[in-house]
Parts: C-alpha cells; sequence; structure tokens
C-alpha cells in the first residue's frame, strides 16, 4: 500500500527500470516470469513483497542472487512487506535484500529508496588497495 503525498517534491525517477513483485492475485500467477524479467530485461531494481502464497520473496531473491552477476544476480533489490519489526528487517537483509521496506509507505520514502538503490547498482565498486590492513 502506497500513501500518496504531494507530488511537488518528489525525487524523478526518469529512466529507472523497476520489476515489482506483489502478493496481489493478478502479480502471484508472475512470480517465477519476475525471474526471467530480471534475467532478460535487467532492472536497475527489484521491489518484492515478502509474503505471497507457495514461492515468496525469500525464494525470490535466492534465485536472483544465485544467477550471475551478468544475468542480474547483482540486482538491487528491496523486500516491500508488511512484517515490521528488526527481525524481520534482518532476516530479509540476511536473505539478500539491501532494503526492508515497512507497508504501508508513504510515497517520497518509496521514490527514495528506489532512487537510492537504482543509484546503487549503476556504482562502479571501489577497489580496495592491495597494501590495505585488510589484505594482512
Amino acid at each position: 500500500m502506497i500513501v500518496r503525498e504531494r507530488s511537488d517534491s518528489l525525487t524523478r525517477l526518469d529512466g529507472i527500470r523497476v520489476v515489482v513483485v506483489d502478493d496481489a492475485p493478478i502479480i502471484r500467477r508472475f512470480l517465477s516470469a519476475a525471474l526471467e524479467a530480471v534475467r532478460r530485461e535487467r532492472p536497475d531494481m527489484l521491489i518484492s513483497d515478502l509474503e505471497m502464497p507457495g514461492k515468496g520473496g525469500h525464494w525470490l531473491i535466492g534465485q536472483v542472487r544465485a544467477l550471475a552477476p551478468e544475468s542480474g544476480g547483482l540486482t538491487p533489490a528491496a523486500a516491500l512487506t508488511g512484517l515490521h519489526g528488526p527481525a524481520h528487517r534482518a532476516s530479509a537483509l540476511r536473505a539478500g535484500f539491501q532494503d526492508h521496506l515497512e507497508k504501508p509507505i508513504d510515497l517520497q520514502t518509496l521514490v527514495s529508496a528506489v532512487a537510492s538503490l537504482a543509484l546503487y547498482g549503476r556504482e562502479p565498486a571501489v577497489p580496495q588497495p592491495s597494501g590495505s590492513l585488510a589484505a594482512r
């Protein structure tokens, strides 16, 4: 559920491609298709509900993370869910999501999360110096 607010202060998402998976009956039929969409379309990010009958968001993110990087395995992802609290957030992050967004969510928070994760996915990795303390 998205709570609508005034749109004059929203961040623009022009050009950002997002795959959204929710537990609405029409979308449930496309859960497996969502995995194929990640492979085929290489979206800038994935937003998935966690609680869906049968295969849910934890299954989907596991399948996405099992893909090769060039097939979408590193696609930034957020869980958008009615499951609240630190334990559910930790579970989503351990499963492979980069963010845990709680329903109901206001439009600005959702747009900001999409923009942040989509940009995160576009940034090149920062190489670690070979002489760093972590390498010793």
